[in-house]
């Protein structure tokens, strides 16, 4: 493999870790591993991207653009990204890397997750922090509606957490780091 493969963590274990089953095999040469995402000067189509949940927060701009390119280390999983749990064991993260390497294409998005307008407005608004009562009352909706909504965006994204919906809208582009409230 010829392309570059950029390990971004703070996390030296799993940096260190990836890079250790890319070299054994993958037989990959072109590696650099790094804490800092700015440090990186050559950030081009053709390379790979290894990195942390919150490297992909601080630069969602970029990596929302390079989906396809990119694999999130950590525990957060959806459907948008190919990611790397941290307890996985060594096969697992061998088998997620190399279905990774064969099934890379340039597609952005996955089409069989559909959120209707209204769906994506609630989940906006759980993401940067709001609580159901806020949301009907910014939406001029019932409460229920709220719930439905929620249920629904649960159901389709197989996320149940607030957190974890937060992740997901600013990982594909709903909001931006700077939404979230801080509380």
């Amino acid at each position: 493999m010829t392309a570059d493969i950029y390990i971004i963590s703070n996390d030296t274990i799993h940096a260190l870790g990836i890079k250790y089953i890319l070299k054994k095999y993958f037989n990959v040469s072109n590696i650099v591993i790094s804490n800092d995402f700015d440090f990186i000067s050559n950030k081009n189509t053709s390379s790979f991207y290894f990195i942390s949940t919150q490297v992909y927060i601080d630069n969602s701009l970029f990596f929302s653009t390079h989906k396809n390119r990119t694999i999130i280390i950590g525990d957060f999983t959806q459907d948008n990204f190919t990611s790397i749990a941290t307890n996985s064991s060594e096969s697992e993260i061998v088998e997620i890397i190399s279905f990774f390497f064969n099934s890379n294409t340039d597609s952005n998005s996955n089409p069989s997750i559909q959120l209707s307008q209204r769906e994506i407005d609630v989940l906006k608004l759980i993401a940067i922090g709001h609580i159901n009562k806020e949301i009907a009352a910014i939406l001029s909706i019932s409460i229920n509606t709220v719930l439905t909504h929620r249920k629904n965006i649960i159901s389709k994204l197989g996320i149940k957490s607030a957190s974890g919906l937060g992740i997901y809208a600013i990982m594909n582009g709903y909001i931006s780091k700077s939404d979230i409230k801080n509380t």
